[in-house]
């Protein structure tokens, strides 16, 4: 129905190393089997040298842009969030907006000894998430996941 394509709040290291413009891909999409809509997002957060604060301003902008997309609809964000470490104040984030974090059943990132997690990963609301599969590695550093849901309740309202 509609893609759009957002810029979030960068990092130095999008502004000086390697400039990221959109970290945001949203669709809002007709199930015409059973009439619902709902929006689905792609998400790439701030490298790891950007701060957890910065993060979560991302994910929390992103969350509004995909309200604005469909107010009221199922949504689901599913991608790279950089977010391995501390994640108590991310879900505690997430969830006053009015979203679910689920991570995947295994670790998607292997790479380094030091950097290994759950750094890719979905939110959701309106949906309920049965399974977040983390798959086979193909030529990414990040281990693709696959995310199994069913439609739920009405998403919850964003909190101001």
């Amino acid at each position: 129905m509609e893609s759009k394509s957002f810029a979030l709040q960068k990092s130095i290291h999008d502004r000086v190393l390697a400039p990221a413009h959109e970290r945001l891909l949203g669709t809002r999409m007709a199930d015409h089997n059973t009439g619902h809509e709902l929006v689905i997002a792609s998400f790439h957060a701030a490298p790891l040298t950007a701060s957890n604060s910065l993060r979560r301003k991302q994910i929390q902008a992103a969350h509004e842009e995909l309200m604005a997309m469909g107010d009221k609809l199922m949504t689901l964000m599913v991608g790279d969030f950089n977010y391995p470490f501390f994640t108590d104040k991310l879900h505690a984030h997430v969830k006053n907006s009015g979203y679910s974090v689920s991570l995947s059943d295994r670790k998607t990132y292997l790479r380094y000894k030091v950097f290994r997690g759950h750094f890719d990963f979905a939110t959701s609301t309106g949906l309920e998430i049965s399974k977040v599969e983390t798959l086979p590695q193909g030529r990414s550093d990040h281990l693709p996941i696959m995310v199994t849901a069913e439609y739920g309740r009405e998403p919850a309202v964003l909190a101001g």
